[in-house]
């Protein structure tokens, strides 16, 4: 038995919790001299990459071997780069192209960048098997829905990442990619037996073993060929027995957000903390609203309790600690091993974008480019949780840098069902000019498949661009970017427009 006394800091060391600001609160610094053993950044915590860079410089002040981790997938969900857009095209666009040797350089390309901002555990890849078209949450991040592509693109990620000296983590164990309801908001059921999800759901996580990724996340999902009553996050069946005897697993097991409703709702911040560490989770990551002392205190508190309660081992508690310190020296000696190269403003990634995108013309349609200044119509469903809705994205500014006089607007769900019909104006803007609509997963939304049907039908001209997943090809000219990051959006409006402005500008420092 250890000293009893010595459980808040080893309750403290598996916590990874967020926190608001661009520069490191009193309470972390504190926290970190007391056994924080990690933080998790968000876009609240990006302004730059030099900012980015002193920040964890202030943090490992403090201790050196602190785990610095950022959900930074390189696609739609990025908190590097949130403020622009990824320059990089994000999973769906490489598996499109399903060149290997690419993911790896765009991977490493990111590594690099991460390793120069001082982060040392990216939330990425996405391993998730996306086979079910209706699934809100994973989508464009997903490489795609056949499993050995998957797989293979998962793995080629974590030797890019990895080779920059940055611990990769896979996600989300054992698969969300079969779910049409998201896990932030609600607890998604697996219904697939044991033999359909080693054939699809588990293929990529023995890939990324395999190749030696560093940390595999949870998924808040119910899996009840493995489990019919906890979620994988809180199950011992799951990330025990499956992730660390079956498959093989001994690196850092992380909790997707604790605070999300698939495993929250149920069993509260604290319960579901503890309940994952039993699991065999050696890191709890806090996100979300829950950004402060108050909560790092109440979970740490909770495990504390735990252990004297005889609800969690010692032993347990330990191990879990154990493991994110080996993890905090493997990102030591791999950050010193890879050395500093920065490629801020990814040039092979615009380059990729350009390869990712896919032209549909029916017959007699006529061909791109454009003739002139568009109207562009920007169809915008509600925002997925994970990309956030402060990330921009669109075709309107990137056309009018390649065709001045560009006019642009950008409706919602309520603003295609109001009262008001939408189409009249649409027409009415884009009389005698070429018209782009572009929207993201059509396939999903009724509102704007409907929408579109009606604008076709009065300019069958019309060019539609898909920046979400692909599945319904709509219009006479259907462009399919496979994401909506910054690099994809510029490879479109390059191709609708028919010309090329350099690029891509640096990102600020």
């Amino acid at each position: 038995m250890a000293n009893q006394g010595r459980l808040p800091e080893l309750a403290a060391t598996v916590l990874q919790p967020g926190f608001v600001g661009t520069t490191a609160p009193d309470w972390v610094c504190r926290w970190l001299g007391a056994g924080l053993g990690g933080v998790a950044l968000f876009a609240r915590n990006v302004a730059s990459p030099g900012q980015v860079a002193a920040l964890t410089a202030q943090l490992r002040a403090e201790r050196p071997d602190v785990i610095v981790a950022i959900d930074e997938e390189a696609g739609d969900v990025t908190r590097l780069e949130w403020r622009h857009g990824s320059s990089r095209p994000g999973n769906l666009a490489l598996g499109a192209i399903d060149d290997v040797e690419l993911t790896e350089a765009i991977a490493g390309e990111l590594g690099a960048d991460l390793a120069s901002a001082g982060i040392t555990l990216d939330y990425a890849p996405d391993a998730d098997v996306n086979s079910n078209p209706a699934n809100p949450v994973i989508g464009v991040r997903a490489f795609g829905a056949e499993p050995g592509l998957v797989a293979r693109h998962s793995a080629a990620f974590v030797r890019g990442v990895q080779g920059a000296g940055v611990a990769a983590c896979a996600k989300h164990f054992p698969g969300h990619g079969d779910t049409s309801i998201d896990s932030h908001l609600d607890l998604p059921v697996i219904g697939r037996d044991r033999a359909q999800l080693a054939a699809v759901e588990l293929a990529p996580f023995r890939a990324v073993i395999a190749e030696g990724v560093q940390a595999v996340m949870t998924g808040h999902l119910l899996i009840p060929a493995y489990d019919p009553d906890l979620p994988a996050t809180l199950s011992r069946r799951v990330l025990t027995d499956l992730l660390r005897h079956d498959l093989g697993f001994d690196g850092l097991i992380v909790t997707d957000g604790i605070e999300m409703q698939g495993v929250r709702r149920a069993y509260g911040l604290e319960g579901a903390a503890v309940r994952a560490l039993a699991a065999g989770a050696d890191a709890i990551c806090v996100g979300g609203g829950h950004a402060d002392e108050d909560t790092a205190i109440r979970l740490r508190d909770a495990i504390v309790a735990a252990v004297r309660a005889g609800e969690l081992s010692e032993e347990r508690l330990q191990d879990a600690a154990a493991r994110v310190g080996r993890l905090g020296a493997w990102t030591t000696a791999a950050r010193t091993a890879a050395g500093a190269r920065s490629t801020a403003g990814s040039a092979v990634g615009l380059r990729a974008a350009r390869r990712a995108i896919k032209v549909t013309r029916a017959d007699g349609a006529a061909d791109l480019p454009i003739s002139g200044p568009p109207h562009v119509v920007e169809f915008t469903p509600r925002s997925n949780i994970a990309v956030g809705a402060e990330t921009p994205w669109g075709l309107g500014a990137p056309l009018r840098e390649h065709l001045p006089g560009t006019t642009a607007v950008r409706l919602t769900a309520d603003d295609v069902t109001a009262p008001a019909d939408p189409v009249p104006p649409i027409l009415a803007a884009a009389a005698g000019r070429p018209l782009v609509l572009v929207a993201r997963d059509i396939h999903r939304h009724a509102w704007l498949a409907g929408v579109l049907h009606r604008i076709i039908g009065a300019r069958p001209d019309a060019v539609v661009v898909e920046m979400g997943v692909p599945v319904a090809v709509v219009g006479a000219v259907h462009v399919a970017t496979y994401g909506a990051t910054r690099a994809c959006a510029r490879a479109a409006a390059e191709l609708i427009a028919g010309t090329v402005v350099p690029g891509p500008r640096p990102l600020p420092a």
